[in-house]
């Protein structure tokens, strides 16, 4: 009983730490604003200074807004691929789409020094859109291969298999890319893969909080069949669920989640693998009634509070997104592993 107040509290408090984190993350950079000017722009009340309400309008709302809807989606894609495969280990990064994305990115950033062109420099004129094109494009593809094998092969793991060969090959080719091409492009390209909430405009981010928030109650449709895969492919089919057409709506979810995230941030780590890991040790539970609501709620709070500590060194430029959540993430995992051990055998 204590447990389960305990439980509940933490769900209860986790909407005013998105809050907390939210406001926070737009109080907070290398320029500094009031709060008072943080709240007029927010309730378009009072009389804000004009250079903070651009600051906040153009770079720290979007930045933070795209912060939470990332983290929440990539939590999603996290579990739901966990619960398709039967697999804790399986992430945004395993069948391949996140290096998909990668490679559409190499093939407009870095081909140039393939072709002995300088393409970073001409890439000017389109600025980010045509990187996150590229990228989306790229992410879907590997979907679709995905999708279409697993119309082939009907055995989960096989599918895994495969997406993770899908990435190796993928990241084969955007290595002799790399090998290739001109300093400036590379670091062009890395400096994408690093991994980045700042790049979007409030419009780009908007829509990725409509699209996750759209697919997060898509998948809250999907609790019974999930929950019946979770005690096997047998069970689910006994219960009378189509298992393949289950894993392949799956599969499209997350992977559509993973692209649109990828395609507008770059690869964020460790988010998708480790939310729904925190989510069953603190909530002691795989019923993904409970777990769907608990990993929006932690995905968003992590991604936020990672935006937050990539800001703290307080310079002009943010510290690499994909430090902090490693940084952040693995501990994390690795702690939640160990008290997880040490509660089973308890």
């Amino acid at each position: 009983m204590i447990f389960k107040k305990n439980t509940n509290l933490i769900f209860a408090l986790l909407p005013l730490v998105i809050v907390i984190l939210f406001l926070v993350n737009i109080w907070y950079g290398s320029v500094n604003i009031s709060w008072q000017d943080v709240w007029n722009t927010l309730t378009m009340s009072g009389t804000p200074a004009h250079s903070s309400k651009i600051i906040i309008l153009q770079y720290r709302l979007p930045q933070t807004i795209t912060a939470l809807s990332v983290g929440m989606g990539l939590s999603l894609a996290g579990l739901l691929l966990q619960t398709t495969f039967s697999n804790p280990l399986a992430g945004p990064s395993v069948l391949g789409i996140s290096a998909g994305a990668s490679l559409g990115v190499a093939i407009i950033v870095l081909m140039g020094g393939v072709a002995g062109q300088q393409l970073s420099s001409n890439l000017f004129f389109f600025g980010d859109v045509a990187i996150v094109f590229a990228a989306f494009v790229g992410a879907l593809a590997v979907l679709l291969i995905i999708i279409f094998v697993s119309g082939k092969v009907g055995n989960a793991v096989t599918i895994l298999i495969i997406g993770i060969m899908i990435g190796y090959l993928v990241s084969a080719v955007v290595g002799t890319m790399q090998f290739f091409s001109s300093s400036e492009d590379l670091h062009a390209f890395i400096l994408w893969g690093l991994g980045s909430f700042s790049k979007t405009s409030l419009t780009q981010s908007l829509l990725i909080f409509i699209v996750t928030i759209l697919f997060f109650l898509i998948i809250m449709a999907f609790v019974k069949p999930l929950n019946a895969l979770l005690l096997g492919p047998q069970y689910a089919v006994s219960s009378g669920f189509n298992v393949k057409r289950l894993q392949n709506v799956f599969i499209l979810i997350s992977g559509f989640l993973i692209a649109i995230g990828t395609a507008f941030t770059g690869p964020i780590a460790f988010i998708g693998l480790a939310v729904p890991h925190i989510a069953r040790t603190i909530f002691r539970t795989s019923n993904h009634r409970i777990l769907l609501p608990v990993v929006v709620l932690l995905g968003a709070s992590l991604a936020l509070g990672c935006n937050f500590i990539s800001k703290l060194p307080g310079y002009d430029a943010s510290l690499p997104i994909n430090a902090v959540t490693s940084i952040v993430g693995a501990p994390i995992v690795i702690w939640v592993i160990i008290k997880g051990r040490r509660v089973s055998n308890g």
